[in-house]
């Protein structure tokens, strides 16, 4: 039987070493299998009290912008794994009615493989880590690791992946996961929080050899992510205009705003510069706004407010960009204790999972409250690229998904007890292709959920308009 977490607040506080020390945690962990075989991770199947799937995805528009929930419902069309990435909501409803053993940490909630990716660290170095955090909160360790390897399986599903080769893959996660959280639960505190994984060695001793077309893909993926910068941005999306520059209209994805809200959008970024350390806010005072507009993101994102704003240096005139993005309740959240009161503004929120889960988190991140709403601040292109999912096969694959579950294992040691969760998976393989068995039963889920939604679209139950391709 799954346990509950306690019907009290949670503090987003660490938690580890929650049964004494590290010896204690373990054994306790491996008393937990008692409770929580693997197997009940494997043995995944659709609750019979289950919502319909789309109806739970209709619910989720709800407090969106009106006219931008058709394109998210023909984004979320396009593929089951953009189903799964848009669709938080129903994966939360089926992982809070699944088995956990009931230790709680600070989570990303939405660790699809998509939410990994390159960006640069104050000091210019690039790393590698998780990247998205509007459904961080606190909850149960294994939601995140399943929400991945699900992600795993569906995408590559999509790749033309055989069966036995998604279980490489999402084995490879698993793997990763449970022998960086054994090794993590030997190191201190202060040396978990320098851990980086720097984009430089991501094609450095993959656990299984690539062979050189492999390797260039990865390296592709770095050399194409540095080329990306707040210079490059601005060609791309504003034009001159008098001394300095403003947005191109390009609708349903990049629109103008009035005056009005354009002001709220500038007062709300000022007031965020008293969330940030001072330093930094010396160094946003000697920027001046150029031009703010609204700007389309993601697919689980699209109808909510997200603002991006062109800021120019008042000396040399060098861009800089800063995303203004609304703070929502995140899809986990009905199905555990809320957080303590401060945490309950869920910019603050997003702010606080990120810089607790991130090895290197933007220095400018920040949250703030506009027309009653609330928001996160942080900038727009230090978050410079992914490895595209179709890019992803064979080693390739498989080395990826392994990074992944490092990296996952690493963010949730930093508020969870490591030994704990290293004592329960164990030294076996038992828990990787436990981990397996729930992917492709939940692989096989997503697509019929995808079925449904599209055949929704169809019969005119749900409107989907996407963009025009220029």
């Amino acid at each position: 039987m799954p346990t509950r977490p306690p019907a009290t607040k949670h503090s987003p506080a660490s938690q580890a070493a929650a049964y004494g020390t590290a010896d204690e945690s373990r054994a306790a962990g491996r008393e937990l299998r008692d409770a929580v075989p693997f197997d009940a991770h494997a043995d995944w199947q659709p609750a019979p009290a289950r919502p319909d799937p789309v109806e739970r995805v209709l619910a989720n528009n709800a407090g969106r912008q009106e006219r931008l929930i058709p394109l998210r419902m023909a984004r979320m069309a396009e593929s089951p794994f953009a189903f799964l990435r848009g669709s938080a909501n129903v994966m939360a409803w089926d992982l809070a009615h699944s088995p956990s053993i009931g230790h709680n940490v600070m989570i990303d909630g939405d660790a699809h493989l998509n939410n990994f990716g390159l960006f640069r660290t104050p000091r210019h170095d690039v790393v590698f880590d998780l990247n998205d955090f509007d459904e961080t909160l606190v909850a149960p360790w294994e939601w995140d690791l399943k929400r991945l390897t699900a992600s795993i399986n569906v995408a590559a599903r999509e790749n033309g992946v055989d069966e036995s080769g998604r279980e490489r893959a999402v084995c490879a996660a698993a793997a990763a996961y449970r022998k960086t959280m054994a090794d993590l639960a030997k190191v201190s505190a202060y040396e978990l929080w320098q851990m980086r994984s720097y984009a430089s060695a991501l094609h450095i001793d993959p656990p299984t050899p690539l062979d050189a077309e492999e390797k260039a893909t990865i390296e592709r993926t770095v050399e194409r992510a540095m080329k990306r910068s707040h210079a490059s941005m601005l060609a791309k999306v504003a034009e001159p205009a008098g001394k300095g520059f403003r947005f191109k209209v390009d609708p349903p994805i990049l629109t103008k705003l009035d005056a009005a809200e354009k002001n709220h959008v500038i007062d709300g970024l000022k007031a965020s510069l008293q969330t940030i350390a001072g330093e930094w806010r010396m160094m946003l005072e000697r920027y001046d706004v150029a031009d703010v507009a609204h700007r389309v993101v993601g697919v689980g994102s699209v109808g909510t407010r997200a603002y991006l704003v062109l800021m120019l240096g008042r000396a040399l005139g060098d861009p800089l960009f800063m995303q203004v993005k609304e703070g929502i309740v995140p899809a986990a959240a009905p199905f555990v204790p809320p957080l303590e009161e401060p945490f309950q503004h869920q910019g603050r929120r997003v702010v606080h999972g990120q810089r607790l889960l991130q090895s290197s988190s933007d220095p400018l991140l920040g949250w703030t409250t506009i027309s009653g709403r609330d928001f996160y601040v942080r900038q727009m292109k230090n978050i410079r690229g992914s490895v595209p999912v179709d890019w992803l096969h064979g080693a390739t694959f498989d080395f990826y998904a392994w990074c992944l579950g490092l990296l996952l294992a690493r963010a949730h040691a930093r508020s969870g007890d490591a030994a704990l969760i290293a004592g329960y998976c164990g030294s076996s393989d038992k828990f990787d292709a436990a981990c397996a068995g729930w992917a492709e039963r939940y692989g096989t889920q997503t697509v019929a959920d995808h079925a449904a939604f599209t055949e929704a679209i169809a019969s005119g139950r749900i409107e989907a308009a996407p963009e025009e391709k220029s």
